[in-house]
């Protein structure tokens, strides 16, 4: 592994199921769930959840970029969410569950926007890929019971997936 890491902050839906796609994934150094793209300093996971703070629950990835480019890591995000639905994911609904890419330079800016048109081109969705790409704003770690979810609860975690599958299969 090179010294040298970058980060990408991703949000779609709830971070706990964001966690694992990117966990597993060679290359990957971390994933921190927190929040961001908000008003409110150091939120609580009660003050996002009230609709207050403008923040979305996210990942952030510490990712090593000789071993996985960031444009990878933008191909996994898109598999992990349903990019027509502005305000939530699957069955977690409001604006802090909505999809963004949160874009820290001008080249992931332009990944994410090569990647947005080209999905959008594909034909895969017949409706309007909704997804946001907004510049970062500062990341908040959130508390540690939510920090490697899927491994500390696998039995909740796994009705998680249940839930966002069946929601996939029914509407997707």
């Amino acid at each position: 592994m090179s010294e040298k890491t970058d980060t990408a902050i991703f949000a779609g839906g709830c971070f706990w199921c964001m966690v694992k796609p990117f966990d597993e994934y060679p290359g990957i150094i971390k994933v921190v769930s927190g929040y961001t793209g908000g008003h409110v300093a150091n939120p609580t996971y009660e003050q996002v959840c009230s609709h207050t703070t403008g923040h979305t629950e996210a990942v952030e990835i510490t990712f090593d970029p000789e071993v996985v480019s960031y444009e990878k890591l933008v191909e996994i995000y898109w598999q992990q969410t349903d990019p027509t639905d502005a305000m939530g994911q699957f069955q977690d609904r409001g604006d802090s569950y909505r999809p963004v890419i949160f874009t820290k330079n001008k080249e992931q800016n332009r990944i994410a926007i090569d990647s947005k048109e080209k999905l959008a081109k594909s034909g895969k969705y017949d409706k309007p890929i909704v997804t946001s790409i907004e510049d970062a704003k500062p990341f908040y770690r959130a508390e540690e019971y939510h920090q490697e979810f899927y491994k500390k609860n696998p039995e909740r975690f796994a009705m998680e997936e249940i839930g966002r599958m069946e929601y996939q299969r029914r509407f997707l």
